[in-house]
């Protein structure tokens, strides 16, 4: 998690918090890389937002980061008041951003890389099959 160490996330209403406390609970990360301007993110993000919810009600310690792609703010923060769960984003063209998609050599979207938080191993390169498959049981599979 150092590309995230002493940085601020945004919500979708734009309060902020430091990465170090939205993920203080977590034992697993899911970096979504994403944007308003892609159909298939359209599809995936309601069913990811229902499984994130669902995972938060059952008391999983799960978190998702949102890494956008969108050509720009507005249209980040139009995306996630349309169709997010209630997760936060690294902010708008911020160098976490660059360094997450060099670090998992993202090609395309929506792409889910999750990881156990405490020593950054990935669980899976994209978990979005596992969340369509199993919703908010995706999480009994990655925390094996």
């Amino acid at each position: 998690m150092e590309h995230l160490k002493g940085k601020q996330l945004v919500k979708k209403d734009k309060t902020e918090a430091e990465a170090d406390e939205v993920l203080a609970d977590a034992e697993i990360v899911g970096f979504y890389f994403s944007a308003h301007w892609c159909g298939p993110c359209q599809a995936f993000t309601p069913i990811l937002a229902k499984a994130y919810k669902e995972m938060k009600d059952a008391g999983y310690k799960f978190e998702v980061i949102f890494v956008t792609s969108d050509n720009d703010e507005n249209a980040m923060f139009e995306y996630m008041n349309e169709c997010h769960g209630d997760w936060y984003a690294l902010p708008y063209d911020s160098e976490p951003i660059r360094e997450l998609k060099k670090k998992y050599s993202i090609r395309g979207i929506p792409t889910l890389v999750v990881i156990k938080k405490d020593d950054d191993t990935i669980i899976r390169e994209d978990g979005c099959d596992d969340v369509e498959s199993y919703g908010a049981d995706a999480y009994k599979h990655w925390i094996k």
